[in-house]
């Protein structure tokens, strides 16, 4: 009897610090030079194996080219390249291997990462909300959208479909169409 009221209190004791915490969403992590960058799952349609790209002319550096992916040509980003950020050593001259394929109401594209992503679930609680302190001034809103903090690490959380501003995308898009 009270190894069973001494389980009702510690079940009980999880539910307050759960609820402390805050809601839990999934979010995707995975690798940009040597950081770790997260996106909330839910941008995520797929992660595919990256396919043949094709560059197209006048569209910016990072926009790799496009691809088709399941019968659908999308323009390929490379972030490390959009975010100026030193490629990782070990993996410097290897290909991406994997793209992550991001789908809205206006458009599809696709993210080239190094490794596939892994899924973690973290609490509100454990995400630091982005003051926009860190502001690129060619960005039109703020893509960093706060750090995650799990278990010792500090994962970027980013919001895709922020990083490429709107006459970019429409320029980009045009080059798909």
């Amino acid at each position: 009897m009270q190894r069973i009221q001494g389980d009702k209190v510690k079940d009980k004791t999880q539910e307050n610090d759960n609820e402390q915490k805050g809601k839990v969403s999934q979010i995707v992590v995975f690798k940009q030079g040597e950081e770790e960058y997260a996106m909330h799952i839910d941008q995520i349609k797929e992660v595919v194996i990256t396919p043949g790209i094709t560059r197209l002319p006048q569209t910016p550096e990072y926009v790799l080219g496009v691809a088709n992916i399941r019968g659908n040509i999308i323009a390929i980003l490379d972030l490390e390249q959009k975010f100026g950020l030193k490629k990782d050593v070990a993996r410097e001259g290897g290909e991406k291997n994997f793209t992550l394929v991001i789908e809205s109401e206006e458009f599809k594209m696709g993210v080239l990462v190094n490794d596939v992503p892994n899924t973690l679930s973290v609490y509100e609680s454990e995400i630091e909300e982005s003051l926009n302190v860190i502001h690129d001034s060619s960005m039109e809103q703020n893509y960093i959208k706060g750090i995650v903090k799990k278990d010792g690490r500090l994962i970027i959380m980013i919001d895709t479909l922020k990083i490429v501003n709107a006459s970019e995308m429409n320029s980009i898009a045009q080059s798909v169409a």
